[in-house]
């Protein structure tokens, strides 16, 4: 949580409720840092958490500390967390500087919209739509692992008059469509968003969709078709904190079980200055630990 760009996103839970024979659904939500597309220093890392419905306190109270960048979709418990951040940078000192959290909207989120609507209809709008945002994607394929300043340089050449074009086509296509269509409504979702859908192109930290925080989720909404439900809220919770578990350290190119299986046995005795050592991108395996020594 002290990285300057953070992925969240969330994904619905069944969780058994006690006394009833039913169960209810929570949430399971995930917070991504991974600074390998633009070659940054700090290692992934990604925080599950649960809780039992969605309000958006618990996302708020969640970043109450955070400053940086959002990634995320369009839900509207993030929305406050901008709002309180414009809300502190209305004070003169601080009008200079971004807001303590700021927005970046999610492409490919604005790309489903269109995709349905081709499905369904085969709109030759929707699929003009796509092969325009599809453009876009394609300008950041060769340029992921590169520094940021270069991933901003290629994003100002080639992804911002594309961009611009897209809007103005977008606008113009609004108002040959009547106002309650559903190609209608993917159009209004894009254009209501544009300044942080846009925002990536300023910032070569920054991601053009939330795709990476998907990838984190995609794990525990496969994982329910195996364990269908959490047998309790306290269950939910430990959940989250295996999901964290194994999936930092496969983003860190750890085997978990031998990972967890090396600290369990470990940690006992380690010293508790020194619990850093254990965590998935310092630690070492036995076998390299003998070769150095």
């Amino acid at each position: 949580m002290a990285g300057r760009v953070i992925h969240a996103d969330d994904t619905p839970v069944d969780v058994l409720a006690p006394g009833t024979g039913k169960t209810k659904t929570g949430r399971l939500w995930v917070y991504l840092r991974d600074e390998r597309p633009h070659a940054g220093n700090a290692p992934p890392a990604v925080l599950y958490r649960y809780t039992p419905d969605r309000k958006g306190e618990h996302c708020r109270a969640e970043l109450a500390d955070f400053t940086g960048w959002l990634q995320a979709d369009g839900y509207a418990g993030f929305g406050r967390l901008y709002e309180i951040a414009g809300m502190r940078s209305s004070d003169a000192a601080l009008l200079q500087g971004p807001p303590r959290v700021a927005e970046v909207a999610c492409w490919s989120h604005v790309r489903r919209g269109f995709y349905d609507e081709y499905v369904s209809h085969k709109s030759a709008i929707a699929k003009e739509a796509l092969d325009r945002i599809g453009a876009l994607f394609d300008i950041e394929r060769p340029i992921a692992g590169a520094p940021p300043d270069i991933r901003r340089a290629v994003r100002q050449r080639t992804a911002r008059p594309r961009i611009d074009e897209l809007a103005t086509w977008l606008d113009e296509q609004l108002n040959k469509l009547p106002g309650k269509s559903d190609l209608a409504g993917a159009i209004r979702y894009a254009r209501s968003r544009w300044h942080a859908l846009t925002r990536y192109l300023d910032d070569g930290r920054l991601e053009i969709s939330n795709n990476a925080a998907e990838n984190q989720i995609r794990p525990a909404a496969l994982g329910r078709k195996n364990w269908l439900f959490c047998g309790s809220d306290a269950g939910g919770e430990r959940a989250a904190a295996f999901y964290t578990l194994v999936r930092t350290a496969r983003l860190n190119g750890l085997e978990p079980e031998a990972w967890l299986t090396d600290v369990i046995a470990r940690i006992g005795a380690h010293p508790i200055n020194r619990l850093a050592e254990l965590l998935p991108w310092n630690w070492q395996s036995p076998a390299t630990q003998s070769v150095a020594a």
